[in-house]
């Protein structure tokens, strides 16, 4: 019987296919039927030898700035927090002052500030 070239091509390529196929699942350590460590990366997932991806420096900058803008903020947010925090303890302080000269017999408990 006569095959086209063609097809002896195709016919040794699926061979080959099927032997790499048949030692692969061979030497790949199997965990309830199924083949363990050979997951497919993502196509999203740039190898790790593949260098980072240009970004215009304007990008760059326009981020770092807004990174610095959101800093600056919450660096003030923490300031009157913290300013908040002190009022809050000389008020809880007079109040305890305050009450040890009305109840001068009695004992508090020393209360930590937060």
């Amino acid at each position: 019987m006569f095959v086209p070239e063609r097809s002896m091509t195709t016919i040794r390529v699926v061979r080959t296919r099927m032997k790499y196929v048949s030692t692969i699942r061979g030497s790949v350590p199997k965990k309830k039927g199924r083949l363990v460590g050979l997951g497919r990366r993502t196509r999203s997932v740039p190898p790790s030898s593949a260098p980072p991806p240009f970004v215009d420096p304007e990008v760059l900058t326009a981020q770092l700035k807004d990174k610095d803008d959101r800093i600056s903020l919450l660096e003030t947010q923490m300031a009157a927090q913290q300013a908040g925090y002190e009022a809050q303890r000389r008020l809880n302080q007079q109040m305890m002052e305050m009450m040890q000269r009305m109840y001068p017999n009695e004992v508090f408990p020393d209360v930590p500030d937060p």
